[in-house]
């Protein structure tokens, strides 16, 4: 088979890292279909599928829903993730629980599912959105820097099993990326601090050292690669593409 024939699942798909990669998949001739809970589609060369990780149910009909519809699933992108800050001595078990059902349960519910379809073709590309936080961690963030640092343990597993049946498991790892849910995060600071848009996000891109933060785009460059035919030999890897930060 050649690119244009593959099949892409890409959760979290209708935002953020996951839109971006989505949309370059979509450009470079896969068959794309997103799974969110919004269940949107992003346009009209890219289909989208109501999806909920934490519900093995949902992971299941969505799945059974795209192998119906084209025949195969070539590649899977675990995009879809939560981010929320709390204090250890503040963090409730709620959103501990919240937080890992998403980023790295629901992350190996994906790959459950898909993993047996890859097996039987001889040919799979999964690819785990994790974080810098996984390798550095950040204070006040306990659940999503242990969901993220759990995805890379995933990933590794995953890589051993599927090695002998054409299937590579690789991770990206980003620091701030200039998504909807950062420029959120950047509206809050304002109406909280009141200075002005300009000076709170020259302050996020001052915690890279190369002064600017991380586009969509330039994730999605990368994930277009190790999701492609030639990075038959990349697996169990982990790229962080982190401006030359380090937390």
């Amino acid at each position: 088979m050649d690119g244009t024939s593959r099949v892409a699942v890409v959760t979290g798909g209708l935002s953020g890292i996951g839109r971006a990669i989505a949309e370059r998949l979509s450009a470079g001739g896969m068959r794309v279909i997103t799974g969110s809970r919004r269940g949107g589609c992003l346009s009209a060369d890219i289909a989208g599928h109501a999806l909920d990780v934490t519900a093995p149910e949902s992971v299941a009909a969505f799945t059974e829903s795209v192998l119906r519809d084209y025949g195969r699933i070539d590649v899977l992108v675990n995009a879809a993730g939560i981010y929320e800050e709390a204090a250890l001595k503040d963090h409730s078990e709620a959103l501990w629980t919240r937080t890992l059902d998403v980023n790295l349960s629901g992350s190996f519910r994906m790959i459950r599912a898909v993993f047996p379809i890859m097996q039987t073709q001889g040919y799979g590309r999964i690819l785990n959105i994790a974080s810098v936080a996984a390798h550095q961690g950040m204070a006040g963030n306990a659940a999503y820097c242990a969901s993220k640092a759990g995805l890379l343990g995933l990933g590794r597993c995953t890589a051993l099993e599927g090695a002998a049946h054409g299937i590579t498991c690789n991770s990206l790892s980003p620091t701030w990326v200039e998504t909807e849910m950062l420029q959120g995060f950047m509206a809050a600071d304002v109406a909280r601090t009141g200075r002005s848009a300009a000076e709170v996000r020259a302050d996020y891109a001052a915690t890279n050292p190369q002064g600017a933060l991380v586009q969509p785009g330039e994730v999605a460059a990368l994930a277009a690669f190790l999701t492609s035919e030639e990075a038959r030999a990349i697996t169990m890897a982990d790229y962080q593409i982190n401006a030359g930060a380090l937390w």
